[in-house]
C-alpha cells in the first residue's frame, strides 16, 4: 500500500492485488463489511467499489462447484459426534455411522 499526505490528509493507494486480496480476506472472515472495513482500515466506499470489481472472481469459482443433498434430522434426536464449525458460522453435525466421503463433499461444498 501507498500512502501520500495531501492538504486533507493522508490517502491510501492498494494496488490491484492488494484490493483483490482484501475481497478474498473478506469473503472467508466472517464479518460484516462494517466490521471488516475498521479492521481493516479501509473506507466503506472504497471496499464496495473493490467488491464490486474484484467479487466476480470468486463467482466464477462458485459456479464450478457442485451441490450435494443432504438430509435436515432433528437435532434433538441426533448426538452429534463430530461438529465441523466453518467460515460463517457454518455448522455441520454428524452422528455415528455418517459417511465419510459424503461429509467430505458437503465441506468442500460451503467452504467454495
Amino acid at each position: 500500500m501507498t500512502e501520500r499526505v495531501c492538504a486533507t490528509g493522508i490517502r491510501r493507494y492498494r494496488s490491484r492485488s492488494e484490493a483483490e486480496q482484501l475481497v478474498r480476506d473478506f469473503e472467508s472472515s466472517g464479518f460484516t463489511r462494517q466490521q471488516f472495513c475498521a479492521r481493516n482500515h479501509v473506507a466503506g466506499k472504497t471496499f464496495n467499489r473493490y467488491m464490486q470489481r474484484y467479487a466476480g472472481r470468486s463467482e466464477e469459482n462458485r459456479a464450478e462447484q457442485q451441490l450435494v443433498a443432504v438430509e435436515v434430522v432433528d437435532s434433538v434426536a441426533l448426538r452429534a459426534e463430530v461438529i465441523v464449525v466453518l467460515a460463517r458460522g457454518r455448522r455441520v453435525e454428524v452422528g455415528r455411522g455418517f459417511d465419510v466421503k459424503t461429509l467430505q463433499q458437503v465441506v468442500a461444498a460451503l467452504e467454495g
